[in-house]
């Protein structure tokens, strides 16, 4: 399966890095330029199990569900439902204490895998996933490395950590 790692580095803790990738709403789409709408299915929280309708700001539309969800270290989820052209889809975002030029943050890695159909167009299909997938997720860690900065982003991040701790 192809696979797309990015990496960034940001100047906050991994609890806040996480809590900034898993923010929802318009405090999402205010930094995430991946996502056209997404809301959670049948919950109010992220958790393991919870599935997520996102409509992507090109036109596609996923059900994925988490197949992990451990605050503050990493999330992951798989393709419920998606494009025709992809059999699967998975993702996962690591968050670990990382030290940069003395300044105590995070390193935040995510991956990505998937398989496209028909498996005849693979050979066509799959570099040309690389590159798409790729600069959609490079853009992405980008804008949430900017969101890791953004003082209303962050509110919403300690507001959403607040709540879970109450």
């Amino acid at each position: 399966m192809p696979q797309v790692a990015v990496e960034t580095w940001v100047p906050v803790e991994p609890r806040i890095a996480f809590a900034v990738s898993q923010t929802t709403g318009e405090v999402r789409l205010r930094w995430d330029p991946f996502v056209r709408s997404q809301r959670l299915v049948g919950a109010d929280r992220p958790a393991k199990g919870v599935r997520t309708l996102t409509r992507t700001r090109i036109g596609l539309g996923m059900v994925s569900e988490y197949a992990a969800y451990r605050p503050p270290t990493s999330v992951g989820m798989t393709m419920v439902r998606g494009p025709w052209f992809l059999a699967g889809f998975g993702g996962g975002w690591r968050f670990v204490d990382d030290v940069h030029d003395g300044i105590a943050g995070t390193r935040a890695t995510w991956k990505y895998t998937y398989t496209v159909r028909p498996r005849w167009i693979r050979r066509i299909a799959e570099p040309i996933g690389q590159w798409l997938l790729g600069r959609e997720i490079r853009a992405r860690i980008d804008a949430f490395a900017a969101a890791c900065g953004d003082p209303v982003v962050l509110a919403a991040a300690e507001a959403d950590l607040a709540s879970d701790a109450s």
